[in-house]
């Protein structure tokens, strides 16, 4: 398998990370000639990428399990406190200067690092799905206000303009990336800002006539989480640019505080406007709370937020299809995974119900991600985020090399945690046969835990800091 692209086109001293210009590099490492930009460029990314209605559903789903408006506000500030690792995870862009599915590559070995690699693709294809999704619902629906009752057609069109927006941008690459989520993160926190005031004042903060117990608690955790957990497969990608001297101090407080106030904030909405009507609809749901003069304008924030998600996770999906050996540059592997968004974003639109295949879907990617990042941390922690590159994107050999290319204490540990997972996921989709004598409790996210406790007991004694790697 081919793991770097042929030398980026340059001029002068300038790569090709400029704004509305393809980018020239993928997977291989960003010398430091070509470094740019500051930690406050992560805070944008992060802030302007999770301005996505899909938090507003995540909050109201909290809701649906039987928590009341305090307990479910609770839940989603948690889950926005995630962020921190998520922050601290882009550290390893900056040492290495590529993508995060390449440093993984030191926890699971060059072949090991393949099969979570692809597990990783499928499922962040399928939170692009579930983002395009919901904006193709909104444009739709801001399509009926102005009177035109397309149907099928209507709803065909709508996809095809959100698919578009979000392919253009990905396919630009880094520097456009972190250019359309500043700006678009400008006018859609104004927005949603607006959307706050609006539904929160309405909200009903009694306390349910019965108590969610463990089922609903769990369940809530596991929908508010689900979104940070997403991008741990990703921070590096968008790191990767910055200077060796950018700090963990610096990259995680950045990253940390703009996920957290977008996603929290969201998150609150959808708690404040599930107590008041039925948000089955969600979109339908909220847009009957507020003023006539606002409803369009509320449509349209929808549609930017799924595109701003949108965009961060078909970016990284394309670097993570060369991770996976695909001997194509970034810019002709992105049409790969732009083509299996948009196909299934057909089933989920015209051959299944979405509410349906959303909890379907965040069941799966938490019995994923949780395991991956616990392994990817603990051993990010172990070697205090310091990596031979050479052996990074080295074919065969190499410090992360192993047994043949499979490093056992990652992968043995990845699996007990999925196997955790497994036997406690509590889903639509799957009962674990863990969860009714827990009471109902789905303990999901604890893989996580359980992964990296197994890989710290698994590596400690192999797994440890280069002694002259740079700080």
């Amino acid at each position: 398998m081919l793991d770097h692209e042929t030398a980026p086109v340059t001029t002068g001293r300038t790569a090709t990370d400029e704004v509305f210009q393809v980018e020239g590099h993928g997977i291989d490492p960003i010398p430091d000639a070509e470094r740019h930009g500051g930690a406050k460029d992560v805070f944008w990314l992060w802030f302007g990428s999770n301005l996505t209605f899909t938090y507003v559903i995540n909050g109201a789903l909290a809701v649906a399990f039987g928590l009341s408006f305090w307990q479910a506000t609770a839940v989603v500030v948690l889950g926005g406190l995630s962020f921190v690792a998520i922050g601290a995870a882009g550290l390893s862009g900056v040492r290495t200067g590529t993508a995060t599915l390449v440093i993984s590559r030191a926890a699971f070995g060059r072949r090991g690092n393949w099969p979570a690699g692809l597990l990783n693709w499928i499922v962040s294809i399928g939170y692009t799905i579930v983002n395009t999704v919901v904006g193709t619902l909104a444009l739709e629906a801001f399509f009926n206000d102005l009177g035109w009752h397309g149907g099928q057609a209507a709803r065909a069109l709508a996809l095809g303009v959100t698919l578009a927006l979000t392919f253009v941008v990905a396919l630009w690459g880094h520097a456009t990336v972190q250019f359309a989520e500043r700006w678009m993160a400008y006018v859609l926190a104004v927005g949603f800002a607006v959307l706050l005031v609006l539904v929160l004042p309405g909200a009903d903060t009694a306390a349910p006539s019965g108590a969610p117990g463990a089922s609903g608690w769990s369940l809530a955790f596991v929908v508010m989480l689900a979104g940070p957990f997403s991008y741990l497969p990703m921070p590096a990608d968008y790191t990767r640019y910055l200077p060796r001297t950018t700090t963990l101090k610096a990259v995680t407080w950045s990253g940390a505080l703009g996920g957290f106030v977008s996603s929290v904030a969201l998150g609150v909405a959808g708690v404040a406007a599930a107590t008041q009507v039925d948000m089955t609809d969600a979109v339908a749901g909220t847009e009957s709370l507020l003023p006539g003069w606002f409803q369009s304008l509320f449509l349209a924030l929808v549609l930017g937020g799924s595109v701003t998600n949108s965009i961060i996770t078909l970016y990284s999906s394309s670097l993570n299809l060369q991770v996976l050996g695909i001997p194509w540059s970034r810019a002709r592997a992105i049409v790969i995974s732009a083509g299996v968004t948009a196909a299934g974003s057909l089933g989920a639109l015209f051959l299944t119900d979405f509410t349906t295949s959303l909890l379907f879907f965040l069941s799966l990617l938490i019995i994923v991600f949780a395991p991956w990042g616990g392994v990817f941390l603990a051993d990010m922690v172990l070697r205090r985020c310091t990596y031979d590159s050479a052996g990074l994107h080295a074919d065969t050999g190499g410090a992360y090399w192993y047994r043949s290319g499979w490093h056992p204490a990652g992968l043995i540990a990845l699996l007990c945690g999925l196997l955790f997972s497994a036997l406690t996921c509590d889903s639509e989709l799957w009962t674990g046969p863990l969860v009714a004598p827990l009471g109902g409790a789905d303990l999901t996210l604890l893989g996580a835990a359980v992964s990296a406790l197994v890989y710290v007991l698994l590596a400690r004694g192999h797994v440890r800091p280069l002694r002259a790697a740079r700080s």
